[in-house]
């Protein structure tokens, strides 16, 4: 009898294993099965004006760059459009259904999960080990990381040389025996700008922080300075002008896209053609301007070549 119930709780776990499998890949949908389904499901992370979340009664509702781009999208694929918050610790397992982190310079997998939408898009910055886990689109804005100090703070800002590399040296030379804020898992992840080989004191926040937190931390005088990508900088300048400066850039130029399974090779091209069509009849353009107006004056080149491509 002991065997006989040993089989069939065997037997047991092995189905609800296969079940388990079944579950994960009901997410998994390209192109064809979301317009048979009829909604198109968008993960966003808060962060900057691409993805801001707000109470609207009793409920959290969210507007903002990406919002409104894959709101147009589903209805240009003639869909239903719904939002499903995520957090950047848990946003690629929930679209691949296995998370990735960059840890110790590699990508570490978690276990199997649940897929629960179709496209990432929050203001993702292109990175290679990203490209381990998802497939980018082509990208919409452009970014980099720079380095925020309090405005107090002894360090002046860099002359530009008209090399970039050598100005992130010169900003690098400087942040020696200094506290600088920066956030493991994300653009700001001081392993990808070889920061701790700089000497600096770095500063990893005790508790989660999102993004639009790290300058409120250096006025707190948590740190001296903090990373920050451009998306948040120009934000944060226009919120806090006469409290911080930028000393200058810790990163090459980025750029941002947005992200798709592997599998959904459809559906990512079909988000491409959208985008050339809104940057061809300008409302692409209308779009940034509505949610980053200021970027225009640090990278009109990028939007120039954009919207004439």
């Amino acid at each position: 009898m002991r065997l006989f119930a040993l089989s069939k709780l065997i037997t047991k776990c092995l189905f609800l294993i296969f079940l388990g499998g079944i579950s994960i890949q009901v997410m998994a949908r390209d192109l064809e099965e979301i317009q048979a389904e009829g909604v198109l499901r968008h993960l966003g992370v808060p962060y900057a004006s691409f993805v801001t979340q707000y109470t609207e009664g009793s409920k959290n509702s969210h507007s903002g760059l990406d919002i409104e781009l894959m709101q147009n999208f589903a209805k240009h694929l003639g869909v239903e459009y719904q939002f499903i918050p995520a957090t950047w610790n848990n946003v690629f397992g929930k679209l691949t259904g296995r998370n990735g982190q960059f840890i110790d310079n590699q990508v570490v997998y978690s276990e199997q999960q649940v897929i629960e939408g179709d496209v990432m898009a929050h203001g993702v910055t292109i990175l290679d080990w990203r490209k381990e886990i998802i497939d980018f689109s082509d990208d919409y804005f452009p970014s980099a990381v720079w380095l925020i100090a309090r405005t107090e703070s002894e360090l002046d800002p860099i002359v530009p040389t008209g090399s970039m590399s050598y100005d992130i040296t010169a900003v690098k030379a400087l942040i020696y025996g200094r506290d600088v804020l920066a956030m493991k898992q994300s653009c700001l992840d001081p392993d990808l700008y070889d920061l701790y080989a700089t000497g600096a004191n770095v500063i990893l926040p005790a508790k989660r922080l999102q993004l639009n937190e790290m300058v409120p931390a250096i006025l707190n005088k948590e740190a001296e300075m903090t990373l920050l990508d451009i998306a948040d900088s120009l934000i944060a300048l226009e919120k806090w002008p006469s409290q911080i400066k930028v000393i200058g850039p810790m990163s090459e130029e980025q750029r941002m896209a947005m992200g798709f399974r592997k599998d959904s090779p459809k559906l990512r091209e079909a988000f491409n053609e959208y985008l050339k069509q809104i940057k061809a009849d300008g409302s692409y353009k209308k779009l940034i301007k509505k949610y980053y107006p200021s970027v225009f004056h640090y990278y009109q080149d990028y939007f120039s070549s954009a919207i004439e491509s």
